[in-house]
């Protein structure tokens, strides 16, 4: 897989002449309305022939093997395909193996070091008799490299059937599905969640649903209900119990605790609620996580950040979720959604307190449209990286991108004269947070939030992971 950025004059399908592939895989697996509308600074993916395919209209796993001359069982195990009947048209696949060509004075231990791979497996997939005897022109197929296993958790709000029916779709990207939101009640109670859909919708792709429970009530995190709870231990007692009841009655297999604008006073007695949290799931064998706010800093002050002892919840918990997103926040100046520098100074001071085997870094799907210049007391307008694309191509605006930030930008005026500012990802901002997952040596990512149209990531995300399925 490849990623172009659209320039000036180009064409879909002289960008398709020039990578040598297919026009329609180029159109599907980029989910182009309009293939005749290119936007100039436009990121799109292209699959490489012979390395990806993009599953079309009318096409069956079988006949997709059949079409690339491995068994079905080896297309969907590199896939990570649980079930072959859900295929999907758009959706790329990986070909187990890639032809090449054998040029003159190469060696299978060449071929080896170029593509990442053991000569014994060459050998093996070629059932090469003599490894010392190789001809110019010979075709041989190489097995694709292994990727590195992550862990990636999707938070969604959706529970209608479009969402159960996005999550049986796009299921095979993620480890864990996290369905938004479970409340916690002064009482201990929690709230209902009319989530079985979306829980059913995981099971035929083997993802594992997580029960996220909140501090939210009325729109907004409310601290004085967190207060209420961690400061009464028999609440929390009654709290675990509804938790534990709710998960096996639904199936959850562990629970993510996302509790925000907790007072600074109540870091202790939240650390101490984790611990009794994990203390009674653990031996019924649900782990427990927990999402925390973008610190840079152990003395970061603020309501959002000084409840949050990285430290600790380091060493309670099986794994945290790092908010690194909303710098760019729909009431905040025009700014990217997730700036990788930003992004990576806290994932600096993350991995002093925390093991990176336990972080999942927080990556957001979304945009954002501002009317600029700004004004302090207006709010931006979430968009879709789709949307953002139209909105470019709708009135004639060229897509920038910041290389310190390392994110896709554009300006352009509205019917009524008012200039807007659009910060949003695409390829390119995407394959540089999982090459920061990577190089961070970090347990994996999480998004938020499904339901928003973005057809390039998932290409994106399966060309550098492998996800870990439990």
């Amino acid at each position: 897989m490849r990623i172009h950025v659209v320039e000036a004059g180009e064409s879909v399908w002289e960008i398709s002449r020039r990578y040598q592939t297919d026009i329609n895989q180029i159109i599907l697996v980029n989910q182009l309305e309009n293939p005749n509308v290119l936007v100039v600074g436009q990121a799109l993916v292209i699959p490489e022939p012979g390395r990806e395919y993009v599953v079309q209209a009318g096409d069956t796993l079988w006949g997709i093997a059949q079409r690339f001359g491995v068994s079905v069982q080896e297309l969907a195990e590199v896939n990570q395909i649980t079930n072959p009947s859900l295929l999907y048209i758009g959706e790329m696949l990986v070909l187990p193996y890639f032809p090449h060509m054998v040029q003159p004075g190469e060696s299978l231990w060449a071929m080896a070091q170029r593509y990442g791979v053991s000569m014994n497996q060459i050998i093996a997939v070629n059932n090469i008799a003599d490894p010392n005897m190789l001809f110019i022109g010979q075709i041989l197929y190489i097995p694709r490299r292994p990727r590195p296993v992550k862990d990636i958790n999707a938070y969604t709000t959706s529970m209608d059937e479009e969402g159960s029916s996005e999550v049986l779709a796009l299921g095979r990207n993620f480890t864990y599905i996290a369905p938004f939101t479970y409340s916690i009640k002064e009482d201990g109670f929690i709230t209902e969640l009319q989530d079985m859909a979306v829980l059913e919708a995981a099971r035929p792709t083997n993802t594992a649903p997580l029960l996220v429970l909140t501090n939210f009530s009325n729109g907004s995190f409310d601290s004085d209900i967190a207060a209420t709870i961690l400061r009464n231990t028999e609440l929390q007692e009654i709290l675990i119990t509804n938790i534990l009841d709710t998960m096996e009655a639904k199936g959850h297999t562990g629970v993510n605790l996302d509790f925000e604008y907790v007072y600074p006073e109540d870091r202790e007695n939240y650390n101490n609620f984790l611990r009794r949290t994990v203390a009674r799931l653990h031996p019924e064998g649900y782990t427990v996580s927990t999402a925390l706010a973008p610190k840079d800093r152990a003395g970061q002050e603020g309501l959002l950040y000084e409840a949050h002892d990285y430290p600790a919840h380091g060493e309670i918990v099986d794994f945290v979720v790092l908010m690194t997103y909303e710098w760019g926040w729909a009431g905040g100046r025009p700014l990217a959604i997730a700036p990788i520098n930003e992004v990576r100074e806290v994932l600096d001071y993350a991995v002093t307190e925390i093991p990176r085997e336990k972080i999942l870094m927080g990556i957001p799907l979304y945009g954002r449209d501002w009317r600029i210049p700004w004004v302090e007391g207006t709010f931006a307008r979430t968009v879709s990286p789709m949307e953002a694309l139209q909105l470019a191509a709708d009135y004639g605006a060229a897509i920038e991108y910041d290389e310190t930030y390392q994110s896709p930008f554009f300006r352009y005026v509205d019917e009524t004269a008012q200039e807007h500012e659009v910060w949003f990802e695409d390829a390119r901002s995407m394959q540089v947070k999982y090459e920061t997952i990577e190089e961070y040596g970090l347990r994996g990512g999480s998004y938020w939030v499904l339901g928003i149209p973005f057809p390039q990531n998932w290409p994106v995300l399966r060309d550098r992971f492998t996800i870990r399925k439990l």
